[in-house]
């Protein structure tokens, strides 16, 4: 039996909560319902499938995500909207990897899906802090991959407790900031 109230917000929240608890890879149909105490066909009311939860979480994740780092950017500039960007993304990545682990190649149905809708409003923040290091159009999509492969990295290997000796995470983190603000201002 369905149960009452349930939304499909609900069931990809509580797809994105057990993908953060137990790795993106475990995430079933039968642990989502049994978290929303339904049985497993009654989440077919609410969404199409295990392909179509995961890109759900995907968009959500990179919505938060987006809201996440343009919050924690707005009123910087320069550097300081890098790391600023760059410690909210770190953030996000590391309460949520599960949620993260669904972006990456999550792909875009179209130019109307939410994914991609809120995948751009995620690339114009970074572009905005890449503009104002003076990066050109012509070298935005270059510059976009370095920016998120290089935190991206370092977030997605703390996440997985990649880094198992002594020096302190945070001045490592806070290192590589100043690198890539040195590089971008080259």
């Amino acid at each position: 039996m369905p149960r009452a109230g349930l939304t499909a917000e609900d069931v990809v929240t509580a797809a994105a909560d057990i993908a953060d608890e137990t790795g993106y890879d475990n995430l079933t149909m039968s642990l989502v319902a049994e978290r929303l105490g339904i049985r497993s066909p009654s989440l077919y009311r609410h969404i199409d499938g295990l392909a179509d939860l995961r890109h759900r979480i995907a968009t959500l994740a990179i919505t938060e995500l987006g809201e996440a780092t343009r919050d924690a950017m707005l009123g910087t500039a320069g550097p300081d909207a890098l790391a600023a960007f760059a410690r909210a993304f770190r953030s996000y990545v590391v309460a949520h990897p599960g949620r993260y682990t669904a972006t990456i190649g999550a792909e875009f149905t179209g130019p109307e899906d939410p994914l991609f809708k809120a995948s751009a409003r995620l690339l114009d923040s970074i572009a905005a802090v890449l503009r104002g290091y003076g990066i050109a159009a012509d070298e935005m999509d270059h510059a976009l991959r370095a920016i998120r492969s290089t935190f991206h990295g370092f977030a997605a290997l703390q996440a997985a407790n990649g880094f198992q000796w002594s020096a302190d995470l945070d001045e490592s983190f806070d290192w590589m900031i100043h690198f890539v603000d040195r590089g971008l201002r080259r």
